[in-house]
């Protein structure tokens, strides 16, 4: 039976831990969190980016995750607790989602960019 988008952002949600910027911030500082942007380059380019984070635009996430693709990042590591944004947090629940189904045990939703920067926390231009 076919899924609508919500449908599907239902079932991450329900995966996928929602965190705010202070939590994100000390599993950056305790755990060494990484950080992903999921936006596309354009997106970034005009806004930049929390800073630290890695740039991953959403088709190309499961990809650098993969420890057996040729694109692979080595940022990316299953121990390692993982902090997803995007621009609204859509894109973050769904991609936190599939990090979840290839092994990654603590994967996080940070929500949007702006609501970030608005709560304060470091950007970098790109």
């Amino acid at each position: 039976m076919a899924k609508t988008v919500q449908q599907m952002l239902d079932a991450a949600n329900a995966v996928v831990p929602k965190i705010g910027p202070d939590k994100a911030r000390a599993l950056m500082r305790e755990e060494s969190a990484l950080v992903v942007d999921l936006r596309g380059s354009e997106e970034i380019a005009q806004t930049g980016k929390v800073k630290g984070a890695v740039a991953v635009p959403r088709g190309m996430l499961e990809f650098r995750a993969d420890r057996e693709s040729k694109y692979h990042n080595a940022e990316f590591d299953s121990a390692r607790p993982v902090i997803l944004y995007c621009g609204s947090g859509g894109r973050a629940a769904l991609a936190g989602k599939t990090l979840s189904e290839m092994g990654y045990g603590r994967v996080y939703n940070l929500g949007g960019f702006k609501d970030l920067v608005d709560a304060g926390m470091e950007t970098e231009k790109v």
